[in-house]
């Protein structure tokens, strides 16, 4: 990769980083191109080198230039970032995508019918009075003795950004699992934070992993504190209890929960706030359970996060669609909705359960005190996993590699299936196929 020889101009860090900046919107500089070396452009326009040194801090800072270390500074470009439900059909069994199963929704539709509805102006309240008493009801239990307030976000991923967006600057860590939900991962690095891996094992975060996170520097942790996304992993009242107190020794860290699997987890909810943290959110998506496209999730934090996410809320969307916000109200209260909720939690863990029991009896060993809730198995691999995963989709499985969730650098060998709408039949025939990819990965 050389120098690209440009004419950037400027003798002040402000008018150096004006100028790289018009010549990537005029197409002279592109992604990847290298910036002249410091001591080298700084010669070029007469400068000191703590000038244009300067000016490539700020160019990093916003995002426009990436530095490489000993590699220099380059234009950066945007990152393209894996999600989920991505790229999945044809004739394959898709076991990748993460999506709920459909037959285990409700009727959104007829829900928004329900009630009273009237569309609102601006000005309006930005949650729903219902929706909200519901929320502060089920947040009272889990949040003994916290004041909070209760908000709307467009969906788990918004929630995340905005909070992240409230309080760090570009260049901030973030502690996140490892391995990581995909949309955490796309978040942190389109926003140009930094990832702090915290290793994971069959009970959540471990907890060696976040002190190190935090001790080098970590300014926010997202967790997920069951029904982890990919490994299926969730926290144990134990595990909950050493992770609260080593975060009571950094009260000045954002933490926020993302408890996505709520309504239908079949394990408690282990909070890690202790309460000794001045910012810190629990998060609810309805996705996992009234459905994807409802595009909503429920938001407690205590007043300064609130007041700083809401400020962000107001300034973009202004609120969330009050009539998804009915629906979800309208469904949440729906009695046959919770025993709709009940279904589901029982298939959910009879499906992941199911899974386990046939691969184990295939020989494909998982740690005994793995107990995998959510619609994913987390399956480590002795083997490399690429290889097999191809290998599987030549026999019709469509499932998803270890390292596409990766956020340290020593990436686990694994694959993630997801059980949401897998079958007695289909888990046994799945089962065999991975026994048989697994004593021969290049076989067609």
């Amino acid at each position: 990769m050389e120098v690209v020889i440009v004419p950037i101009s400027g003798t002040t860090a402000t008018e150096i980083v004006s100028s790289v900046r018009d010549l990537i919107a005029s197409g002279e500089l592109v992604p990847r191109d290298l910036l002249p070396p410091v001591r080298t452009l700084a010669a070029e326009l007469g400068v000191n080198r703590n000038t244009v040194a300067a000016a490539y801090r700020q160019l990093v800072v916003a995002g426009v230039a990436a530095t490489r270390g000993r590699g220099g500074t380059m234009v950066a470009g945007m990152d393209q970032v894996a999600r989920e439900g991505a790229g999945f059909g044809g004739r394959l069994t898709d076991l990748a995508s993460g999506n709920p199963d459909p037959e285990l929704l409700p009727d959104a539709l007829a829900a928004a019918r329900r009630g009273e509805y009237r569309q609102p102006l601006y000005g309006a309240p930005a949650v729903d009075p219902g929706l909200a008493e519901w929320a502060a009801g089920g947040y009272a239990e889990d949040i003994a003795g916290q004041p909070f307030k209760v908000l709307v976000t467009n969906g788990a991923a918004d929630a995340t950004e905005r909070l992240l967006n409230a309080y760090l600057t570009r260049g901030d860590a973030v502690a996140v699992e490892d391995p990581c939900f995909l949309g955490t991962i796309g978040t942190v690095r389109l926003n140009g934070y930094r990832t702090a891996p915290v290793a994971v094992d069959h009970a959540g975060m471990r907890p060696e992993a976040l002190r190190a996170a935090l001790e080098s520097g970590a300014r926010a942790v997202v967790c997920t504190p069951r029904a982890h996304n990919p490994t299926g992993a969730s926290l144990t009242a134990g595990r909950a209890a050493e992770l609260r107190a080593i975060l009571a020794e950094h009260p000045q860290v954002l933490i926020i929960e993302d408890d996505h699997f709520s309504a239908v987890s079949a394990v408690p909810y282990h909070r890690i706030t202790p309460p000794q943290s001045a910012t810190w959110a629990l998060v609810r998506s309805v996705s996992k359970f009234l459905g994807p496209d409802l595009r909503l999730a429920l938001v407690a934090a205590d007043e300064e996060t609130a007041r700083r996410l809401e400020t962000r809320l107001s300034a973009g969307t202004m609120w969330v669609s009050l009539l998804l916000q009915h629906t979800a109200r309208e469904l949440l209260l729906d009695p046959k909705v919770r025993a709709q909720h009940e279904r589901a939690r029982t298939a959910y863990a009879e499906r992941s359960a199911r899974l386990m029991k046939e691969i184990n009896a295939h020989g494909i060993s998982t740690p005994a005190a793995y107990r995998p809730d959510g619609l994913n198995v987390w399956i480590d691999l002795d083997a490399q996993a690429r290889p097999v995963v191809d290998a599987l989709a030549r026999r019709g499985w469509l499932v998803r590699p270890g390292d596409l969730f990766a956020t340290g650098q020593a990436d686990r060998q694994a694959i993630r299936v997801t059980t949401a709408t897998l079958t007695e039949q289909r888990a046994r025939e799945f089962a065999t196929d991975l026994a048989a990819v697994l004593d021969h990965p290049h076989a067609a």
